[in-house]
């Protein structure tokens, strides 16, 4: 054991927090606390970052007429993804994919305008700063998890159109609608895995040695 490392109880909670973690899309309604909110947001801009860029903007969504606009891109998305998804259409129209009009919180996350100026890390792999973006929801998403508040990364919308309402810059970009907040409970699985949608692929089909498709 490391001499750097945490303590059992530290560690016992890191991990228990990651395997945890869910996808919400069920909220309760009521608040988040400003000081709490101020503790995640933290977190997040603590995230890892290709040449300590910081590409994450995030956009607190506090007027009702805004949340409803962004709720209408969604539900559009969802009707065009429904489509394209043929045979699987109806079954996916019967899932809940995002709780935009019940979060407590709703927060838009994009990558920020300027990024060419970066060359540092993304030279031959530009898509660093989305990267770096990941790690910065992922923070946000086990500390609320830890915190005990649910968060949802819904994807459905057009990058586009959410930009222009929300009046972003030109070489910006959103990637995330997240929807925070109490929730009755957690899911047990993620909730893709208790409807019946996908089944997750276990960690050895996934973990190669040397040359990809070795497996260990």
């Amino acid at each position: 054991m490391s001499e750097h490392a945490f303590s059992a109880e530290e560690r016992a909670a890191v991990y228990r927090t990651i395997a945890e973690r869910r996808d919400m899309r069920h909220f309760a309604g009521g608040e988040v606390a400003a000081e709490l909110l101020a503790r995640l947001l933290q977190a997040a801009h603590q995230a890892p970052s290709v040449g300590l860029m910081q590409p994450w903007r995030f956009i607190r969504i506090t007027r009702a007429e805004l949340r409803a606009g962004i709720h209408a891109l969604v539900e559009a998305e969802r009707l065009r993804t429904a489509e394209a998804l043929g045979e699987r259409g109806d079954e996916f129209m019967r899932l809940k994919v995002e709780g935009i009009r019940d979060c407590a919180e709703l927060l838009v996350v994009g990558l920020m305008d300027g990024r060419e100026r970066h060359v540092f890390g993304r030279r031959t792999l530009p898509e660093m700063d989305l990267a770096s973006v990941a790690c910065a929801i992922q923070n946000l998403w086990l500390a609320a998890r830890a915190e005990g508040l649910g968060l949802g990364w819904v994807s459905l919308f057009e990058p586009q159109a959410l930009a222009e309402l929300l009046h972003m810059p030109a070489g910006s970009k959103p990637l995330a609608i997240l929807c925070l907040g109490p929730v009755t409970g957690f899911y047990r699985e993620p909730m893709l895995v208790e409807e019946g949608w996908a089944t997750p692929r276990p960690l050895r089909e996934l973990l190669f040695t040397d040359s990809w498709g070795l497996s260990q």
